[in-house]
């Protein structure tokens, strides 16, 4: 018989963990719980987690027979996607896979313990606080205010106004609870013409905060870039940060420091949220070319900054193809990215905290005459024999002439 509208029990994922490992099937599973097949799914994909990532550009089923060097395409006339029934179906991970210690593709695990601490958390932050920022209430307050005061229902201002998402009864609490007094808007359920203008306490305007959403750290945090460079230690890192002294105003650099070469590259920009960093990182593969690009940014190291959420978008182009790679510091350890930090604190000692638009830096092509005295110290002694670009030498230091705000590494000048 089947237990509907029931939350699952630790227990009960501890017999899925369990399931998965002997290599039961979904509907193996739903039978011995008494749930519906299609519960027993989007628990085990909703909660596992990504294990291992495949360092190929591709998943390509014919790697270890690749006659291109694994130089992966869609194009590619011997690309086959790579099909797994048992982590991709059924029962939808890789516990207990005799392949797993063999197979080099993407694999995800789903744990019984972390499964039902992400589903507390869940449930704790869903009940917790208000989703909604304080903008968000007050204009709904004022809003409010003017037909409450004509004697308008909230049933009957619910009707008219179709753009309120809210329930009758969450904005009945938001009354009650005294919500939009605490934005200065003056309702309230004793006398609708009283008018309550006081200062937020710092407690309750953490509680008007929307929700995190922190997936986009999943297989990227520092954690996995450890993983990944001991596996790939030839692959070439880019710091990737924001530099500002007015938070408020900008300007806002974005700075990619590259450790191969200790050279710095720095853009323009006049909003610090994701979109423009995004556009930031697709700039700079533009500057250097798809193919330096692939080569030079193998791996984007950055923090946690709500301005650097769009992986996704910055790792994989458009075609489905690998663009690079990015990964995130841990919370509150900016020495993890330590060789730009230590460049910040160099763009932030000679600026000396004055207004960056004062100093005449108010675009990209301004920039170029903002020359940092920073010296750049190169590591390589030779670009002929080590680098597989030297023949376009050149060309990189036209572009760094027109894009770049810092002057150029000693192993470019001398050239």
């Amino acid at each position: 018989m089947l237990t509907k509208n029931s939350h699952m029990s630790y227990s009960d994922r501890q017999i899925i963990e369990t399931a998965i490992e002997n290599g039961s099937t979904k509907q193996a599973i739903a039978t011995t719980l008494g749930k519906d097949k299609s519960t027993i799914g989007k628990e085990i994909k909703l909660h596992r987690f990504l294990a291992y990532k495949c360092n190929l550009p591709l998943e390509c089923a014919n790697y270890k027979r690749c006659k291109h060097e694994r130089y992966c395409t869609l194009d590619c006339s011997d690309y086959v996607p790579f099909k797994c029934t048992r982590r991709d179906k059924s029962p939808g991970a890789c516990n207990g896979c005799g392949n797993y210690r063999s197979c080099r593709y993407d694999k995800y695990r789903y744990s019984a313990f972390d499964a039902q601490h992400d589903y507390q958390m869940t449930l704790t932050s869903s009940r917790k606080g208000i989703n909604a920022t304080v903008n968000d209430i007050k204009q709904l307050g004022e809003l409010l205010l003017p037909l409450l005061k004509k004697g308008q229902s909230i049933y009957s201002i619910l009707q008219s106004h179709k753009e309120i998402k809210l329930s009758e009864k969450t904005i009945y609490n938001y009354i009650e609870n005294g919500v939009f007094q605490d934005v200065g808007v003056s309702i309230s359920t004793i006398d609708l013409k009283r008018v309550v203008r006081r200062k937020m306490s710092k407690q309750k305007r953490n509680t008007y905060k929307p929700r995190k959403d922190n997936r986009y750290l999943i297989g990227r945090k520092y954690s996995d870039f450890l993983i990944y460079m001991e596996k790939n230690s030839d692959a070439k890192v880019v710091e990737m940060d924001t530099v500002y002294n007015d938070i408020s105003n900008g300007p806002f650099l974005q700075t990619f420091k590259f450790r191969e070469y200790d050279l710095l590259i720095c853009i323009y920009q006049t909003v610090k949220d994701s979109l423009h960093m995004l556009d930031g990182i697709l700039l700079l593969e533009k500057i250097l070319g798809k193919e330096m690009f692939e080569k030079e940014v193998e791996v984007i190291l950055t923090d946690r900054g709500s301005e650097f959420i769009l992986a996704e978008e910055a790792e994989i182009r458009e075609d489905g193809m690998r663009r690079t790679r990015m990964f995130y510091c841990d919370s509150m350890a900016s020495w993890q990215k330590g060789s730009l930090e230590n460049v910040h604190l160099l763009v932030r000692d000679m600026s000396k905290g004055c207004d960056l638009h004062a100093l005449g830096l108010t675009s990209q092509e301004k920039g170029k005459s903002y020359q940092y005295q920073y010296q750049l110290i190169s590591k390589r002694k030779s670009c002929t024999e080590d680098h597989p670009y030297s023949c376009s030498i050149s060309t990189t230091k036209k572009w760094l002439r027109d894009f770049m705000i810092l002057e150029l590494p000693k192993s470019l000048q001398t050239k």
